[in-house]
Order: C-alpha cells, then sequence, then structure tokens
C-alpha cells in the first residue's frame, strides 16, 4: 500500500474519489515497469529539457505561465530526430527547441502597442487558428504564405492622398509592428468612414495575401488586396448587436428560393458552423478543389456553403462552433453543382458577398494534475523545484470546447492510459504497441504503457502512411480524441488531416540508435530485464553459417510482406489491399547477434536487413546460387548499432508470419566503423 505522509494528504484523498484507479491500485507486478520508465533516456530528457526551458524564460508573469507542455516539447525532439537520420547530439536538440520556443512565444511580450490593441487584449478569449502568424514574425522572414492567417485589428482607416484607395493600417496582439493593407474594392462599402463598420478597433481575419516587399524608395512592407478577408462581430457590443438582428435575422434558410433570387432577390444569412470538410478534388484532371462548410440556423435547417478553388483558403478563418454572417452569399442549384445531396439549394462565395464572424468564445475548465503525473513525474520535475515536498497535486486550466470536450494540448504533463477519461482532445500518448488490427480500411492499434492499454482506430486520408509498423514497437502519437463506444468503453480515435496530428515510430527512427539522449546502450543479458520497447546494443554478427537469407516483395507503403493471391494479385495481409503496383524486392533475415554477455537470434526486414547484409536485394539476387551460399560467411563479427524490440507475441496476430520463432527484431542497424 502507498501511505501519503506529504501535507497533501487531505487533497489526495479527495481527488482519489474521482479517480477509477489510483496509484493504491497499482499492482505490485507492475514495479519493474515503472522502475525501467522511471530511468527512460528519453523521458528524461524531456523533463530536462522542460526545466531548461523553463530556466531561460523571461521574467514576465505572463511568459512564465506559459510553459511548453510535455506534448510541444516531445514533437519538437522528434522532428529534429527526423530531420537529422544520421543522429542528433542533446547540445542541438536544446538549440532547436530553444529557438522553436522562443519564436513560440516572442509575441507574448511586444515592446509597445497601441492602446487599441491593450484594451482588446484584455477581453480577447477565443483560441488562435492553426495557421496564423504574427505581424512580427511576417517583419522578420520578410514572407507571407498565402495559406497563413492574419488575425488583426485596425488601427487605422484611411484614403491614400489624391486617390479613392482605402488603406487599413493592421496590428495585431501578439506584435508591435503594424501592417497597411490596401483594402480590396469588394469591401469599400463598409469602410465608408460615415456608415462603413471598418473603423479604429475593429477585428478582422484575413488570408490570401501577397506580401509586397519594401524595396527601392518604398518605405514599408504594405499586404496586396485579398478578398479573402472576414470582419469579426462581438455580440456583446451595441452596435454589432443591433448590427445582427437588423441585417441577419429576416432571413433563413427556410426562406430561401431559386425563383425568388432568379427575380434578383438577395439573403442575409446567420447561422452556426457546424463542420467544416476536408479539401476534395474533382474533375477528370484532378485539377478543382472544394471545401464543404455545413451551417445550421437558428431553426435546425442545414445548408452547404460551398469554397471553389482558391476560395478553400476562407475556410482557414473558420472554426467549428463560431456564427458565420454571410451578406448576399450566392444561391446556387444543387443541380448545377451536380452535387450528392438532399438540399435543393447551397451556398457559395459570389462576387457581392461579404461575411462577419462571431468566434466561439473559448471557455476554460480547471482540471486536477492526475496522480500519475506525482508518481512517475514528481520525483524528476515537480519536487526538483522544491525538494523539501512530497509529491504534490495542482490544477491546470485547459480549453473546453462547446460540445464540452476538453483540450489537452498544452497539458504540461505527459498524459497516461489510466488518466483517459471521455471527452478530451488533442491528447498525446506513448507506449508501445502490443496489437495491430484491420477492419474495413481502419486500423487499430493497441497501445500500452505502464498503467494500462487502450485502442485507437486511425484514419487517414487515402491509406497508410506511416511506414513500417508491428509488435513490440515504441511509439508516440498526438491529436488523439477520446469517445464512449455503444458499449460504454474508452476508445480514442486519430485523424491524419487533423490540426495537430502526429505519428513517431521510435523504434523504426534512424536517428534512435546514433542519438543518446534518447537510449541507453544495453549488453544482450540486460534485454531479460527490458523487455518493453526499443532497446539499443552494440553487436556483431555471429554464427553466420546458420542464418537464413530469404527474398520475397515487400509493400512500399506498410513495410510488410505481400503474397499472391488465387488470382496472382499481389496482396498486403497488413493493410488488406491489392498492391501490384506498391512493392519492392526484400530481404527477410535470421541471423545471430551476440556480444561479450550473451547471443540472441533476431529477425529483421527491409532497409535494416540490408544494412546488416550490406547489399541490396537486386545485387544479392544477381549471385550464384553458390555465392549466394557463400556470401554471408563474409560477414562474419561484422560490428552494428541495433535498435531491438522483443516482437513475442501471444495473440495470435496476423503478424506472426514475419517472425519464425525469432523473438528479437531488429528494427534498426548502423555499421560500426
Amino acid at each position: 500500500m502507498l501511505i501519503m505522509d506529504s501535507p497533501n494528504d487531505k487533497v489526495l484523498g479527495d481527488f482519489m474519489t474521482d479517480n477509477e484507479t489510483t496509484l493504491m491500485e497499482i499492482d505490485q507486478s507492475n514495479i519493474a515497469a515503472e522502475d525501467e520508465e522511471e530511468n527512460d533516456p528519453f523521458l528524461k530528457f524531456i523533463d530536462y529539457a522542460k526545466s531548461i526551458l523553463h530556466q531561460n524564460e523571461g521574467e514576465l508573469e505572463e511568459d512564465s505561465a506559459r510553459s511548453p507542455g510535455w506534448s510541444w516539447i516531445t514533437n519538437r525532439i522528434l522532428k529534429t530526430c527526423v530531420s537529422y537520420p544520421s543522429g542528433v547530439t542533446p547540445a542541438i536538440l536544446l538549440s532547436e527547441l530553444s529557438q522553436a520556443w522562443n519564436e513560440h512565444i516572442r509575441s507574448g511580450a511586444p515592446k509597445k502597442q497601441s492602446d487599441v490593441i491593450m484594451k482588446l487584449k484584455k477581453k480577447h478569449k477565443r483560441a488562435k487558428l492553426p495557421n496564423t502568424v504574427t505581424i512580427d514574425s511576417v517583419f522578420e522572414k520578410k514572407f507571407l504564405s498565402l495559406s497563413s492567417v492574419i488575425e488583426a485589428v485596425i488601427i487605422d482607416a484611411f484614403i491614400l492622398p489624391g486617390t479613392n484607395i482605402y488603406m487599413l493600417t493592421l496590428g495585431d496582439i501578439w506584435s508591435s509592428n503594424t501592417l497597411d493593407l490596401y483594402l480590396h474594392r469588394r469591401f469599400y462599402s463598409i469602410a465608408d468612414p460615415d456608415n462603413g463598420i471598418l473603423k479604429k478597433g475593429r477585428e478582422v481575419l484575413l488570408t490570401g495575401c501577397y506580401l509586397r516587399v519594401a524595396t527601392g524608395s518604398s518605405v514599408c512592407a504594405r499586404l496586396l488586396p485579398t478578398e479573402y478577408f472576414v470582419v469579426l462581430l462581438d455580440e456583446d457590443e451595441d452596435d454589432d448587436a443591433m448590427l445582427i438582428g437588423a441585417q441577419f435575422c429576416s432571413d433563413s434558410f427556410s426562406s430561401v428560393s431559386l425563383d425568388s433570387v432568379k427575380e434578383g432577390a438577395s439573403y442575409s444569412l446567420y447561422a452556426r458552423i457546424e463542420n467544416i470538410g476536408p479539401l476534395e478534388v474533382h474533375g477528370k484532371s484532378g485539377s478543382l478543389e472544394r471545401k464543404q462548410i455545413t451551417l445550421v440556423d437558428n431553426d435546425g435547417i442545414r445548408l452547404i456553403f460551398f469554397l471553389w478553388g482558391e476560395q478553400a483558403l476562407i475556410a482557414n478563418l473558420f472554426s467549428v462552433g463560431s456564427m458565420l454572417a454571410l451578406d448576399r452569399p450566392f444561391i446556387a442549384s444543387v443541380v448545377d453543382n451536380s452535387l450528392e445531396i438532399c438540399d435543393e439549394v447551397c451556398l457559395e462565395y459570389g462576387s457581392a458577398t461579404q461575411l462577419y464572424l462571431v468566434p466561439l468564445i473559448l471557455h476554460e475548465e480547471q482540471v486536477s494534475v492526475a496522480l500519475t503525473q506525482n508518481h512517475y513525474q514528481g520525483s524528476r520535475l515537480l519536487t526538483a523545484l522544491n525538494p523539501s515536498e512530497g509529491p504534490i497535486v495542482s490544477q491546470v486550466t485547459l480549453p473546453c470546447d462547446s460540445q464540452g470536450s476538453i483540450d489537452f494540448r498544452n497539458y504540461p504533463f505527459r498524459s497516461y492510459v489510466v488518466d483517459l477519461r471521455n471527452k478530451m482532445t488533442g491528447i498525446s500518448l506513448y507506449g508501445v504497441v502490443t496489437d495491430i488490427r484491420v477492419s474495413d480500411g481502419i486500423f487499430s492499434l493497441k497501445i500500452e504503457d505502464t498503467t494500462g492499454a487502450i485502442w485507437a482506430k486511425l484514419h487517414f486520408i487515402k491509406s497508410w502512411s506511416l511506414g513500417r509498423l508491428a509488435m513490440a514497437h515504441t511509439v508516440y502519437i498526438s491529436g488523439l480524441s477520446s469517445s464512449l463506444t455503444p458499449q460504454e468503453s474508452l476508445q480514442l480515435s486519430w485523424y491524419e488531416n487533423a490540426t495537430g496530428s502526429s505519428f513517431f515510430n521510435l523504434s523504426c527512427l534512424p536517428a534512435f540508435p546514433n542519438t543518446s539522449c534518447l537510449h541507453r546502450l544495453l549488453c544482450l543479458t540486460d534485454l531479460s530485464i527490458h523487455t518493453s520497447g526499443a532497446q539499443v546494443c552494440r553487436v556483431w554478427l555471429d554464427q553466420v553459417e546458420h542464418c537464413h537469407v530469404n527474398t520475397r516483395y515487400m509493400h512500399t507503403l506498410c513495410g510488410h510482406r505481400v503474397d499472391q493471391g488465387p488470382n496472382g494479385d499481389l496482396e498486403c495481409k497488413f493493410c488488406q489491399s491489392i498492391c501490384n503496383a506498391e512493392v519492392e524486392l526484400t530481404f527477410h533475415l535470421k541471423i545471430t547477434l551476440a556480444d561479450d554477455t550473451s547471443k540472441i537470434f533476431a529477425w529483421c526486414i527491409g532497409q535494416t536487413a540490408a544494412e546488416l547484409l550490406q547489399i541490396s536485394p537486386d545485387e544479392f539476387c544477381g549471385l550464384s546460387e553458390d555465392e549466394q551460399i557463400m556470401y554471408p560467411s563474409s560477414l562474419e563479427r561484422e560490428k552494428f548499432t541495433v535498435s531491438i524490440v522483443n516482437s513475442r507475441d501471444d495473440s495470435g496476430s496476423f503478424l506472426e508470419q514475419d517472425r519464425d520463432r525469432a523473438e528479437w527484431e531488429v528494427t534498426r542497424a548502423i555499421k560500426c566503423e
């Protein structure tokens, strides 16, 4: 039994009633696994990096409150490792982390801002859009991509002297610089100095912008006119509330009529954004792009708002749950667009259409820091700040959407399986894959950490795109969301194209064996103790006369073997698909690895097998039969640094065909010079 003798006993006791599983329920059989995780170099480096970033933060109160979350640090480390496949030093990782975090928070303390922006900052409660860039960053990089979003505040509106060209001076709440915009003529009607709403203090969103960089006699950079411009409204402001009531509440979706449109009628509509669909590609040559925005009015009636071609950029300005006001949208016939939906009409962004948005207000919820944080991380991080205190329980504030789902993307700690509850988004998990299943094109992974296991369903845009993955591989996955099945059991979902989604297979990461802060170098005898996840050993090839070298075809997308079906097609058992045009010749190797302490019999496939054999499959097949038999003898006692996992499994998975009684899989190999 765990005895709690810290000053926080009462808080701990109260909190336990809200948790289905507590630390006191951890079985003694898990102690070894917990000790192994406590010594995981990768996890220890994440905590070390977090402490370094915390020390380097500014003295401003708002900066110190915005420390990087556990998942942010983990993502940046692994992305850097992908960028440096030959390995990376701790110094490089810390430098990359520090630079990325400084860029992330640099906008938090601008040198000087106008009174207009300072006033807005105090009531700014909406979530930052995914593609948002700051004006300061535009000045620094002298670059702005078309898909970038600027969340701006109008500092000044004026007409260029001697012309009728309207200009807006824009700032944002994160920057000290301002940027001038040539206003597109379609918005001149709402920029009128007397009756327009594009005045000082108005918030706007814009995308699809071209930046004119300052050159020659031009003293400053400016934004060229863009049609993709949305005006923000605030229902708490009297003028905006009156505008919404007077202009957008008289028409409803049920009143929209094609006959009236043909007679010259126009509509002003107000509805909630229910869904933002993915980018679709149409046309024989795939040149026509389209996005569907599902809108719901106050009567519960739905209409589709279509964005075509470059107009799809406007969707970057929207967020689900926000209210969208459409002034004079183009009313189209569903038949005209050959759309497979039941509505008679749909909406489009026409040449006279203007958009207004009441953004979804970001609600926050107090979330208790789970007991696992105190058990696994308390000794490393929390108590490091005050060694005299024992593990503590505290709370963090996280954003919550209109459906009650809590966003854990910026959660400061690692999430464990035991911590997961219904209606969580932005979850990150670090664990070992213990089972893989495929049904109707949906892949399900069973991910296990020291507190338990859970199933996660992976949804891909087209097909599997994560490279080779097998049992016992160590993975890090972010962008997960939780929900309850009809049987009231908890499950996770992951969408490849969702904001914040990432997937890293540490076992197959090229940089893993050569990056000392990600692993500890073990002897083969230690593998009997450290059986979970990817391990790194320095070995030589032994008893090569008993090795088994086979060539076979492999599915290039997933790295698994393919078999020929009854009709002659090549079938991937992993993806459960026909893959005639997506195969390559590969090795399947079984060989003895040895060091000064022990020997093991291991297997590998693909590039790893070619690295151990130091020959390509095509070159090997070009040898004569006798040369193929003799070839392995030339590799006796060749030394390698290898990533290795224990692939033993009792679940009867279809992946068993790749093992053939060899319990250890070599996932990466690097020849020692």
